[in-house]
């Protein structure tokens, strides 16, 4: 059976609940974007799930675990990846899928919590 053709759960991670099964001609991997029924999702993680057959496990189907996103977020280029955020922010995880760690859903622009970095720690 070819990867492509299994199916594949998306899960969304909270509150926790089934989107339903898929079958998608990508293999979407975590910090990627996916559109179902007009609205998108980040996917956080990525489990194969096997099942037994005639002996042998063989993978038997994909959950994705996703987070819903109202819009995409801001990115931009920082040592040499995408992160998610204000990255002038002393509290920014420098991540694509984390924002920063008292405001992880955003937004940055308003944020009673933003505090500039120390000039050492600017690149």
């Amino acid at each position: 059976m070819e990867l492509n053709s299994l199916p594949t759960e998306v899960i969304v991670n909270h509150p926790q609940k089934s989107l339903g099964h898929l079958h998608l001609d990508w293999n979407p991997q975590p910090g990627t974007y996916i559109d179902i029924e007009n609205q998108t999702y980040l996917v956080l993680e990525r489990r194969h799930r096997y099942g037994l057959k005639a002996g042998r496990y063989q993978l038997h189907k994909i959950a994705l675990y996703v987070q819903k996103m109202d819009a995409l977020p801001d990115r931009s280029w920082f040592d040499g990846r995408w992160v998610i955020g204000d990255r002038t922010c002393r509290f920014n995880a420098r991540s694509e899928l984390l924002r920063c760690a008292v405001n992880p859903t955003g937004p940055c622009e308003s944020c009673s919590y933003y505090q500039p970095q120390d000039n050492a720690l600017k690149s």
